[in-house]
């Protein structure tokens, strides 16, 4: 089932069956090792500190990751992409991620395993950039790309809303505002991420400027891992060096 989107210059359709694949196993596959249905956490405890810290971060990712390959080479039967991975510079790609690996791998990452926070703090950041590359794939590498016919707003909310959903996040907290403050958040991100995708059609620049939200809200690894201060500064820097880097990206 497609649906076109006349309004735009473009003649590409929308199809509603490529996003419910994707979508099918994205919400599957990374909720059930989100909500741990397998026991997992209690299997990995055991492990050492960082085999946790990556296996826990790829698993959570994987559905969605799993479900954009499967997104994306269905949309390359029928179109063209223009975002993929390095999109137009692999070396302001590699440089963008090296910012907060070196600036948190100095800094360190205080963690209950016993680790130097040195090594756990480059560890961590390599486990979630490459989650955030996962989900990457899917909200801006396939789905953002699929939707490119529908009207900029409500594309940009039709993103927000199914990263919203697929969080299940109501179900660990019920209050309204949390939930509602929540959405909005992933709508403000489905712009400005988008934009970065758009601008540099790649998927780990847009991975990078992920990374920053997902250790400021989200990440149970970094959570309480800094105090405001220096979580502000590590965000400030990293933000304005890629802005750096974008700038020179765009000329």
């Amino acid at each position: 089932m497609e649906v076109s989107a006349s309004h735009q210059p473009s003649t590409h359709k929308v199809s509603l069956v490529r996003i419910l694949l994707f979508y099918g196993i994205a919400f599957v596959v990374s909720n059930l090792f989100r909500f741990d249905l397998f026991e997992l956490n209690t299997r990995l405890g055991s492990w050492s500190g960082l085999g946790y810290l990556i296996i826990r971060n790829l698993l959570e990712g994987s559905g969605v990751f799993i479900g954009a390959l499967v997104g994306l080479h269905a949309l390359k039967q029928v179109r063209s992409v223009e975002v993929t991975f390095w999109g137009s510079s692999r070396r302001a790609v590699l440089l963008m991620a090296l910012v907060p690996f070196v600036l948190i791998t100095m800094i360190g990452v205080r963690n209950s395993f016993g680790i130097n926070v040195h090594l756990f703090g480059a560890v961590a950041t390599l486990a979630v950039l490459g989650y955030c590359v996962m989900e990457e794939y899917g909200w801006r590498g396939y789905l953002q790309q699929e939707l490119g016919a529908l009207r900029p707003w409500l594309k940009i909310v039709v993103i927000g809303g199914l990263w919203y959903f697929w969080h299940l996040s109501f179900l660990e907290n019920t209050d309204v505002l949390a939930n509602v403050m929540f959405f909005g958040t992933l709508v403000l991100g489905s712009w400005g991420i988008g934009q970065v995708a758009v601008l540099t059609r790649s998927i780990g620049s847009s991975a990078c400027f992920h990374f920053v939200v997902n250790i400021t809200f989200f990440n149970v690894f970094f959570h309480k891992a800094f105090d405001p201060l220096m979580l502000g500064v590590i965000i400030a820097c990293c933000v304005g060096a890629w802005i750096i880097i974008l700038k020179k990206w765009k000329k």
